[in-house]
């Protein structure tokens, strides 16, 4: 079993039981799924580009990505409705955890000058999202086969109700958040 499903089983469902006043433990909030999506965009030479983001994803989370496609032309970024313009996966079960586990453990204390990441990149309804600006975060990447840097979003999708609820379980499965407050704007 994955050391991160482990750690969840037995020590962070109790904590959070205790935290929040749970009395069943399935009140207790769990990640369900966890979407990394790449969008190339308009680049130069798209398919070849969409061809590297499909490897790069393939390869860090270990699964065949879709590709994903426009859903409207849009004249001014040379884009028409059904061209590929990306590529996701979604992880569940034990390849979720392994990847969140690579992710927290050796991706982001890999990037240059890292401070935590945002406290506020919440939607409301207990899911946080992530954005990644380069895959050599990731230590299966080889630094020298890397054609093009491809930066992607890693959505971490929760049962939790509440932003503060997914907080609190996202920080006792490790996730390094960033102390600073927001700055108080004074007039």
């Amino acid at each position: 079993m994955v050391e991160l499903l482990q750690e969840y089983k037995g020590r962070v469902i109790p904590a959070l039981q205790q935290r929040h006043g749970y009395k069943n433990v399935h009140q207790v909030p769990r990640v369900e799924k966890v979407v990394i999506n790449a969008c190339i965009g308009s680049s130069q030479d798209v398919k070849q580009a969409l061809e590297d983001a499909k490897q790069e994803i393939g390869m860090i989370t270990g699964q065949k990505p879709a590709e994903t496609r426009a859903k409207k032309s849009i004249s001014n970024f040379k884009l028409r409705k059904d061209q590929a313009i990306g590529a996701k996966v979604t992880l569940r079960g034990a390849r979720m955890y392994e990847f969140l586990e690579r992710l927290i453990k050796a991706g982001l204390p890999r990037i240059r000058d890292f401070r935590g990441v945002s406290p506020k990149a919440f939607d409301g309804n207990g899911n946080y999202t992530l954005g990644v600006s380069d895959q050599s975060i990731f230590p299966e990447v080889e630094l020298d086969k890397i054609k093009r840097n491809i930066g992607f979003d890693v959505t971490i999708v929760t049962s939790a109700r509440t932003n503060d609820e997914a907080k609190s379980l996202l920080s006792e499965l490790g996730m390094p958040f960033s102390d600073k407050k927001a700055p108080v704007k004074t007039s």
